[in-house]
């Protein structure tokens, strides 16, 4: 996500390197890199002039404190301009009704009826709504189809009409169904194009006239860049939408789009789509990504999620076990599988600071853990919970049942000891003041500390 980006801005801020103080000389040639790296990334030229000169106004205005360098102070100066670029804080979806009522729109391709069945999961599962989907896309019996199969997997229900092929008319008789059915939020999918036209924005209006949506939703494949942000601007003009959906951030994606957006059609981000995964959807936080533009890491969208697949009960069980040693192969599967259900593993690593860096060019795929689950499910339950039984001849059968070789059969299994005796010993209060003592003693006998 914004990978070459980042790395531009970080090429940008080597000017600074090593400065003593700012001048009009070095931040203009800061600047001039910082304008390249927008305009690559598909930043319209006009919001990127725009943009450099509010920083270049606010740097030279600024006197540099003695313990902040310039490129301190301009990276600060550059992550306050492209918070404010992005709007500033966070808006809220607004679902509240009876029932609240989201309209989908958007081109065709852009990920509308994921994004839907994503919301639905979204609403369901963090904030205990019980959503209806709607399908309104009367041209594309696929998309009707694939929205049943996303409300089969997440167990929504789905109203469609394949008979009836006027969209207002079912989006109507939906909202009916959702209040004689106890539905507290209706999802409309409408249908797409692939390219705007005057039937398409007719039709839309019309649906959102007939039923008033509490929120109007403009579904976007960022990976169009400035394409996206000129439909739009064609779509707001049109129907005078609530808020963006920008998916597929996870692609190769320059960025301009979620740069360029909020300044063209004055109307925030609300959600990003960051993989296939029904979890994969993410509250957009413009503070937040321009943390991780500007190769900050993203430490609370790391936390939020793991809280999110926290099970306290779970965790004070596998506490207990930790103390007695009996954390098992079984507990170890566990932890994996929540770590999973997290996301992307690269998008996770990325979020920590300074890891975006550090894997740069390094390939982690979706199934990092494959191998490593592979050989945990070709033990038996016996050694799973009691991993010193596993000998040679138990070694040659989980390697071959996993698709593996002894060698990685018996790294897995010194990791995993390895693992065990440390998580015992973070357990003890006595072993880490002992742990401290003995870093304290030694760092003490060190010459020069």
């Amino acid at each position: 996500m914004f990978d070459n980006l980042t790395e531009k801005f970080e090429r940008a801020f080597k000017v600074l390197k090593g400065q003593g103080q700012i001048t009009e000389i070095n931040v203009a040639e800061t600047l001039k890199e910082v304008r390249r790296a927008l305009l690559d990334a598909d930043v319209n030229f006009k919001t990127a002039k725009e943009f450099t000169n509010t920083v270049k106004e606010k740097a030279l205005g600024r006197d540099v404190l003695t313990a902040v360098s310039p490129g301190q102070l301009m990276t600060k100066i550059l992550h306050e301009e492209l918070v404010n670029l992005m709007g500033g804080e966070e808006v809220e979806l607004k679902y509240q009704g009876n029932p609240g009522i989201i309209l989908m729109s958007g081109l065709q391709g852009s990920g509308k009826t994921t994004f839907s069945g994503k919301l639905a999961n979204f609403l369901k599962n963090k904030k205990g709504k019980n959503p209806l989907l709607v399908a309104c896309d009367v041209y594309r019996p696929a998309a009707i189809d694939q929205l049943h199969v996303l409300g089969e997997q997440l167990g929504v229900e789905v109203y469609s009409n394949k008979e009836e092929k006027n969209p207002v008319k079912i989006a109507e008789a939906a909202i009916q169904h959702a209040k004689s059915k106890g539905f507290n939020v209706v999802i409309v999918d409408t249908a797409g194009r692939l390219a705007i036209d005057e039937q398409m924005m007719n039709e839309i209006a019309d649906v959102k006239n007939a039923i008033k949506p509490t929120e109007t939703l403009f579904v976007v494949d960022s990976m169009t860049g400035q394409d996206a942000v000129n439909t739009a601007k064609a779509f707001n003009d049109r129907i005078d939408f609530d808020g963006v959906v920008l998916t597929k951030l996870d692609g190769d994606t320059r960025g301009g789009a979620a740069l360029t957006i909020k300044t063209v059609v004055d109307k925030p981000i609300k959600f990003v789509g960051t993989g296939e995964k029904m979890e994969a959807l993410d509250v957009f936080y413009p503070k937040r990504m321009a943390d991780r533009i500007l190769g900050m890491g993203d430490v609370v969208s790391l936390v939020e999620r793991a809280q999110e697949q926290f099970d306290e009960e779970e965790a004070r069980k596998l506490q207990k076990k930790i103390q007695k040693n009996q954390f098992d192969f079984n507990d170890f599967l566990g932890q994996l599988q929540q770590i999973k259900k997290m996301g992307n593993v690269k998008d996770l690593m990325g979020m920590i600071p300074g890891m975006g860096k550090a894997l740069k060019g390094v390939e982690i795929e979706d199934d990092a853990f494959k191998h490593i689950e592979a050989i945990i499910l070709s033990m038996s339950p016996l050694e799973r919970e009691n991993p010193a039984v596993i000998d040679g001849s138990r070694k040659k059968r989980i390697a071959k049942g996993s698709g593996t070789n002894i060698q990685e059969v018996n790294k897995l299994l010194k990791q995993f000891q390895d693992t065990r005796k440390m998580m015992k010993m973070m357990s003890n209060k006595k072993n880490m003041m002992s742990m401290m003592k003995q870093m304290k003693g030694m760092r003490g006998g060190m010459p020069g500390m």
